[in-house]
């Protein structure tokens, strides 16, 4: 059996680093990492903590999307998606909470899953992978912020 081309001509193509949006959270930029090495996508949080609601597991966590800026800050509390065992790029498991949100690319919205993870040694707040990207997104890897510029109110 062959596999059928995907159609690229709905694809947005993409720098390797990006501002994002995700409108469901309150969020309306985060500089994130498109990383194609990765299965999943994950956003920053110092800490989260779980909690029973309507006999659903949720997360309560808070977001500085903005590295160096911690005035910057959201708060939520959202449904948890799933659970999942997530292999860091050092080969250690980590079993984390996901969720489901929108995330905006440009002026194109879909939703996608995010494990919460503690990503404060690295430079971006968010990582954008593989199955957040399929079939929507192409890859430019010598560019960067094609989809958008950065925040006039941000300074680095």
């Amino acid at each position: 059996m062959t596999k059928k081309p995907i159609d690229s001509t709905n694809h947005i193509t993409v720098g390797w680093r990006e501002w994002l949006a995700l409108p469901d959270l309150g969020i309306p930029y985060i500089k994130a990492k498109i990383d194609s090495g990765a299965r999943t996508s994950s956003l920053h949080t110092a800490k989260y903590e779980i909690f029973q609601r309507a006999e659903q597991d949720w997360v309560r966590f808070t977001v500085h999307p903005i590295k160096h800026h911690n005035e910057v800050e959201h708060q939520m509390e959202v449904p948890v998606a799933d659970y999942r065992i997530v292999r860091d790029s050092g080969g250690h498991e980590e079993k984390r909470p996901f969720i489901r949100t929108t995330l905006q690319v440009g002026s194109q919205q879909w939703e996608i899953e995010l494990s919460l993870a503690n990503r404060e040694s690295m430079k971006f707040r968010m990582l954008l992978g593989r199955t957040g990207m399929r079939n929507r997104i192409s890859i430019d890897c010598g560019q960067s912020y094609l989809t958008q510029k950065k925040p006039e109110n941000i300074s680095s």
